[in-house]
């Protein structure tokens, strides 16, 4: 979300009339601190002779007006980094809790094109598929257009790409005797959907009987810990009768607070940036880093005792909850409220 607004803001400042639809995406990276973005569209847009800096700074001379941005600066090379307010990055928490699943959309991709693929989850085709290298890539092209959608492009149909074969084309025995099938068996369908949506192009297989393991060094397991983690907060403060209701910003300033809102930050871009890549493991590895921060988090002691916990921190704990059920809806998989 903050994000989105980072890339309206800054293609407002160049003038969209003078970058193209590839030239448009500010190729945002991480800043040093929390709520800090880094952008390297002045390397770009400098025309032959012109000091890339010198485009930097003017263009972190036009972002540094808006009210969000508490900083906008030249640093490296050429880079444009922003910081935003803290009241700005705190008050993400309240945000994404409100906006539920459509916490992971934005406009990034608006005016491009991805194709659609028929539906390829468990319980249904995945699990036919004859091998491992034939379920990735047709997962990969349904999660492709999935990460897309979400991030403004247009999904037109396409049932050629990413399609397993229909049951009548199998083998008599087929289906349950595939090692998909059977490690879907054996470690459930989410598990096996997050190990392999995970799997780069060309990687290993998922073991079955290690992303069957309930640990969270298994990161099949690992990111719906997280979500549970969120929720039992929220479910124990609800029992003790206390609910996010106010908000004041300055009371997320802890650094793992605000290290969980700078990692929440990032979901709308980094479904984006995997869906131009076509690349829905980098975003799979996104929600491990989303997850691990936020266990990280809830497992601090003003989120486990009674004296600390506060509208504010429930708040945040929602956001936690709210992104990571995006993240994971985008892949097909379950939210759980407990494990």
């Amino acid at each position: 979300m903050i994000t989105a607004g980072l890339r309206r803001a800054i293609l407002a400042a160049v003038g969209t009339g003078a970058v193209s639809a590839e030239d448009g995406d500010p190729l945002l990276r991480p800043g040093p601190a929390p709520g800090s973005y880094a952008s390297s569209l002045p390397f770009r847009l400098a025309q032959p002779g012109q000091e890339t800096r010198d485009v930097a700074a003017a263009l972190a001379g036009r972002l540094a007006g808006e009210p969000w941005i508490a900083a906008a600066e030249v640093t490296g090379r050429g880079f444009v980094t922003v910081t935003v307010t803290h009241d700005t990055l705190a008050g993400l928490a309240v945000r994404i809790a409100r906006a539920g699943p459509a916490c992971a959309h934005s406009d990034a991709l608006r005016g491009r094109t991805a194709p659609a693929v028929p539906p390829t989850g468990p319980p249904g085709p995945l699990a036919l598929a004859l091998d491992w290298p034939q379920a990735r890539a047709a997962l990969a092209a349904q999660l492709t257009a999935r990460l897309a959608a979400a991030a403004g492009a247009t999904v037109f149909p396409d049932a050629e790409r990413g399609s397993v074969p229909a049951p009548a084309s199998l083998p008599a025995a087929w289906p349950g005797t595939g090692p998909v099938a059977a490690a879907v068996a054996y470690a459930g369908a989410d598990a096996v959907r997050f190990a392999l949506a995970r799997v780069p192009p060309g990687g290993e297989p998922p073991n079955a009987a290690v992303i069957a393991r309930h640990v969270l060094a298994n990161p099949a397991y690992a990111v719906r810990y997280a979500h549970a983690a969120a929720a039992a907060v929220l479910r124990w403060a609800a029992a003790l009768g206390t609910r996010p209701a106010g908000f004041t910003p300055r009371l997320l300033a802890e650094p793992g607070e605000l290290a969980l809102l700078d990692a929440l930050s990032w979901l709308p871009e980094r479904v984006a940036m995997a869906a131009r890549r076509g690349r829905p493991d980098e975003f799979a590895g996104y929600l491990e880093e989303l997850a691990a921060q936020t266990m990280e988090t809830m497992s601090m002691t003003s989120f486990t005792t009674v004296s600390s916990i506060s509208s504010e921190r429930l708040w945040l704990a929602d956001a936690a909850r709210t992104g990571l059920a995006a993240s994971l809806g985008l892949l097909g998989i379950g939210a759980p409220g407990r494990l």
